[in-house]
């Protein structure tokens, strides 16, 4: 009871919500049960995630109170060491549910940290879905676009790709991007067969196309206010929203096996109540 207790406490204090799964290769070992998509998946991980946080942390005064809720299991957390770093590739997708441009950067910087990298070696960028009937223009692009190019300057980011963009908007990037997009994922789920005037284009610019199952939305609003809900009893949650998720992979490339694979969730509480 006690830990209810404090987690509605924290919570409701709390105005930003930073929360690291760790390394789930070695958590799904330990459960039976396979996650039937990457929405159902990353459910379960804000739920679980949140719910061993809450239990560990001890109970806090009123002035000790975070603003800022960091919730990580550090033993759950590997950070990758500077002598294996050179074998390791860090793959990430980072879906974003609303166009703040300063979102990419945060994100960026905390998976870093995260992960004890200077660099990562591949950005995917999600943008947010869109209403049904609009559709997705350069002029959507540019803004985010921009701002993966500058973390490529920085070298933050070793290079930089898309999710879901048809062969005239890819091309329509490509030729107004300083950075070209280096992949572009198609979802398998729209087409089973890759359009052949998009796997012409690739082809030519040498952009990789690889292929994903991720749904339009990785998680609703509704359905990262059910998870966090379900962590504890009694927490607020209406109040909350989530601003991105970036999922990471981190590769042998010798073996060509996952090592590490998590999501880093980021949300904020409206302050309009």
């Amino acid at each position: 009871m006690e830990s209810h207790v404090n987690a509605k406490r924290l919570f409701n204090h709390a105005h930003t919500l930073k929360l690291h799964t760790g390394n789930l290769v070695n958590r799904s070992r330990l459960k039976k049960k396979c996650p039937s998509s990457p929405s159902e998946e990353l459910q379960d991980c804000i739920r679980g995630t949140l719910s061993e946080f809450f239990a560990s942390t001890l109970s806090t005064h009123d002035s000790e109170l975070p603003g800022v809720l960091d919730c990580t299991i550090p033993e759950n957390t590997e950070a990758i060491t500077p002598e294996e770093r050179e074998e390791l590739k860090v793959s990430v997708k980072l879906f974003l549910t609303e166009s703040d441009c300063s979102s990419i950067r945060n994100a960026v910087d905390m998976a870093c940290l995260s992960l004890g990298v200077s660099q990562l070696d591949s950005v995917i960028i999600a943008p947010p879905s869109f209403p049904e009937g609009e559709v997705q223009t350069l002029t959507h692009l540019q803004p985010l676009w921009e701002e993966l190019e500058g973390l490529v300057h920085n070298q933050k980011i070793a290079a930089i790709g898309t999710s879901d963009l048809d062969k005239t908007l890819l091309e329509h990037l490509y030729n107004w991007a300083q950075v070209k997009p280096s992949s572009n994922q198609v979802n398998l789920a729209s087409c089973c067969v890759m359009p052949p005037e998009l796997t012409a284009f690739a082809k030519e610019f040498d952009i990789q196309l690889l292929t994903h199952n991720d749904p339009n939305e990785l998680i609703s609003a509704a359905g990262f206010q059910e998870a966090v809900q379900e962590s504890s009893k009694e927490l607020e949650v209406v109040d909350w929203r989530l601003e991105w998720v970036l999922r990471y992979s981190i590769i042998v490339k010798s073996r060509g096996i996952i090592k590490s694979k998590g999501y880093i969730v980021h949300a904020k509480k409206s302050s309009n109540h």
